[in-house]
């Protein structure tokens, strides 16, 4: 069983795209891991569960995050003035290669995870390195932290630095299939192994063709990249010309939604068919404004993602990203909507802070299965933010509350309490 109880305070959630629910001095039901509702008066039948009293405390759903390099994490903050795939030569490739010391990674990803569990977020989607031994690592210590997450070892056999390239897609797969067996031996109650080749540069067609066939025998989900860069896409064209278009790339070899979950980062650069074929397969994109600000790849068209019915949500990218703060990612989001808005398309309206805070929340949410909103029925995930040190010459109603601790990130100073799947780990 797991656990059953009520937090009582002010109750935020945005139910649908653009619809910010707030119910003040409010009670929010966790019946065995489940929200059972929000009611202004608790109900009799659970007048026997534990009331935490958090009020005048903001309560949200917890942040998903659904693109994030563990192993970059150690670098975040530097090497700002590449672009894409310079910053892999110069930046990412070098990190990653150290990965290859086990007690480095231990290290390393001890940090990472504990700033994880620090943070507003619950869920996550999580690449690693091509190392098995390191990959196991960062699950044993995400395990630890009381997260929900998925965990890539990444795959890469070709076009990369030698330590960092698999002798061939055979060895790649072994590779794969040694980290998900291992995994399920540890019997890991909160990370799960997804499918992750690193993007379609990195990857043979015999590569890509391995993994496509592992995914369909364990039923994994999929993480990779996808048209964040000029450059890139034009790489990848060069590459694989048999493609119609860089997602065209990965559906070829059943590792573009379709029959599991699938979850592509950036969509900078999607041409018209892609877009189309995103949304007909139910891929998720991961909107990673930081990242695509930072190693100056652009825009994603999310204002167009969103009219379309796609699904999609937010990624920190770290250490594209300089931070794994949602709460940063959701205000990014919504200034480069408002950027994209002025300078490229005058159709395509920012978006508002209660979508920002949707697509973290129960947009990413959805990747997970129904994770990131108060209703009933969903996983309990929540955080709770005492904002009472951030002082105001006048009153401020809830609503401007909950927008300034995004903007001023108080997921940094102001977290009090934090559940994943009904788990309290903060």
């Amino acid at each position: 069983m797991k656990r059953s109880f009520i937090l009582r305070g002010h109750i935020c959630h945005t139910p649908e795209a653009g619809k910010l629910e707030i119910r003040e001095n409010a009670a929010v039901v966790c019946e065995d891991g489940k929200c059972r509702g929000i009611f202004e008066d608790i109900p009799e039948k659970y007048a026997g569960l534990e009331v935490t009293d958090c009020s005048g405390m903001l309560v949200i759903p917890g942040m998903a995050d659904l693109h994030i390099h563990a192993p970059q994490f150690a670098y975040r903050g530097t090497g700002m003035d590449y672009e894409l795939l310079d910053w892999l030569e110069h930046a990412a490739f070098p990190e990653e290669i150290r990965y290859e010391d086990p007690d480095y990674a231990g290290k390393a990803y001890g940090i990472f995870a504990r700033r994880m569990q620090q943070s507003a977020t619950t869920r996550a989607v999580v690449f690693g390195t091509i190392h098995p031994e390191a990959t196991l690592i960062l699950m044993d210590r995400m395990e630890e932290s009381g997260l929900i997450s998925y965990i890539g070892k990444v795959s890469m056999d070709r076009r990369s630095p030698p330590k960092l390239t698999e002798a061939d897609a055979r060895q790649a797969a072994e590779n794969v299939i040694r980290v998900i067996e291992e995994s399920a031996k540890r019997g890991y109650r909160r990370t799960r192994p997804i499918i992750t080749p690193r993007f379609v540069p990195s990857c043979s067609d015999e590569l890509m063709a391995e993994l496509g066939r592992i995914r369909e025998e364990y039923g994994l989900p999929v993480q990779s990249h996808l048209s964040e860069n000029p450059d890139e896409v034009e790489l990848v064209r060069q590459l694989e010309p048999e493609a119609a278009f860089y997602g065209d790339a990965y559906d070829r070899h059943g590792l573009f939604g379709r029959g599991g979950n699938t979850v592509m980062a950036h969509c900078v650069y999607s041409v018209p068919e892609e877009k189309e074929r995103i949304r007909e397969n139910g891929v998720w994109i991961a909107h990673c404004p930081s990242s695509n600000m930072n190693i100056a790849s652009g825009i994603a068209p999310v204002r167009r993602y969103l009219e379309m019915g796609c699904r999609i949500g937010l990624g920190t990218d770290v250490a594209g990203g300089t931070s794994e703060s949602m709460f940063r990612a959701v205000t990014d989001a919504i200034q480069v909507s408002k950027l994209y808005w002025r300078y490229v398309d005058r159709e395509a309206k920012p978006l508002t802070f209660p979508e920002g805070l949707w697509m973290a929340t129960k947009g990413g949410g959805s990747f997970f299965g129904k994770a990131g909103s108060f209703e009933e029925g969903y996983e309990f995930d929540a955080v709770v933010l005492d904002d009472s040190g951030e002082q105001s010459a006048r009153p401020l109603s809830v609503r401007e509350r909950l927008e300034r601790a995004f903007y001023q990130e108080l997921d940094r100073t102001g977290i009090v309490m934090k559940f994943a799947d009904s788990e309290r780990i903060l």
